[in-house]
């Protein structure tokens, strides 16, 4: 079951009890105190991990906790430490405290982790008390409770490429036919409930990432037809492959589908609108799919491509154009990070200078 959203109410271990206790050994009097301390509680750790592609695990398990510290016992001995629980959660989960509503933790890429809630601390035995003045304490201390934390998880799909446009827009058949996802494909409206992921290979050297998200409607920035649990799997994606059909079911204006898409990318978030974007008219062997791309190239300025999943027409050079382009983006993200770096380094070095200076003076 493919779940995106899912609320989890965690607590940490508590910690073991210190032990009052004393040496009570043969020819060895007043022995003094031996209480060891309690055992830490665990801790509730959430981590991302690539194997897990949904939150669907979590949907029957909402109540997570750690196990508690052991008490500690005479002659010295701690408490055994309590056992972390870790919960194991798809790449492009957020976390967010439900109580708040702030966000704690982003884990995008693998192997990130955060620590939800905290196990106890133990409790000290008696030993701990023991000074000149008072050299048989009986007090110990009880073991502190763990944390408590109820969080929000949402993901949102990491992907390189997003397929965007109208349901039956020819999405899903893209996917199945590139990678070796297995979507639903079916002949009306809303076939895919929920964002699909697949591995695009091009050549031998060459991957991506492609997503296909839940045809969008008119109103899905406001929540129409859950187009708020559809928009921000989006948000993750560098690219967006917008597929344009023909010749919809509904009779309606292909011209007037893409303004409308485009519409609700922007009034979600601006910076949707301003990713850079593939237009594509589906179902290249329909009659009406070449006219419908040339007025598409006109009222955009855009290049527009003709492609069809059922005859493989055009999928080679979209593949190719799709790696031109991540690998441009990726240049372009990097010399960005170089020259917000640069003003520091020569700041740096500057500073560096101007003190080697002073000091010859």
């Amino acid at each position: 079951m493919f779940a995106d959203r899912v609320i989890l109410y965690c607590r940490g271990g508590d910690g073991g009890n210190g032990c009052s206790s004393f040496r009570r050994e043969v020819f060895v009097p007043r022995g003094g105190p031996d209480g060891g301390d309690g055992g830490k509680g665990g801790d509730v750790i959430l981590k991302a991990d690539t194997n897990q592609g949904s939150l669907g695990n979590l949907v029957g398990h909402r109540h997570w906790n750690a196990e508690r510290g052991e008490h500690g016992l005479g002659a010295l001995c701690s408490g055994k430490r309590g056992k972390s629980t870790v919960i194991l959660v798809p790449p492009g989960t957020l976390i967010k405290d439900l109580k708040h509503g702030h966000v704690l933790k982003d884990l995008q890429n693998h192997g990130d982790s955060v620590i939800l809630c905290h196990g106890g601390r133990g409790g000290r035995g008696n030993t701990r008390f023991a000074t000149p003045t008072n050299r048989a304490p009986r007090e110990s201390e009880a073991g502190h409770p763990g944390d408590y934390r109820e969080v929000i998880l949402e993901l949102k799909v990491i992907a390189d490429v997003g397929l965007v446009g109208k349901p039956n827009a020819g999405k899903s058949t893209l996917l199945s036919r590139v990678s070796r996802a297995t979507p639903e494909i079916a002949d009306y409206p809303f076939t895919t409930k929920y964002p699909n992921l697949g591995l695009v290979h091009v050549g031998y050297d060459n991957e991506y990432v492609l997503a296909d998200i839940p045809g969008l409607i008119e109103g899905a920035h406001a929540g129409a037809g859950l187009g708020h649990e559809f928009l921000r799997h989006v948000e993750r994606t560098r690219l967006l492959v917008h597929l344009v059909e023909p010749d919809p079911m509904d009779q309606s204006d292909p011209l007037d589908n893409y303004a409308q898409i485009r519409e609700e990318l922007r009034l979600y978030d601006q910076s949707l609108a301003e990713r850079p974007e593939i237009i594509c008219v589906t179902k290249a062997e329909l009659p009406d799919a070449a006219t419908c791309a040339e007025l598409l190239r006109e009222v955009t300025g855009k290049d527009v491509f003709l492609i069809s999943a059922v005859t493989g027409k055009g999928l080679p050079e979209l593949n190719r154009l799709i790696i031109q382009r991540l690998a441009g983006l990726k240049s372009a993200n990097e010399s960005v990070q170089v020259q917000n770096a640069q003003p520091q380094v020569d700041a740096a070095v500057s500073s560096d200078i101007s003190e080697s200076t002073e000091t010859v003076q």
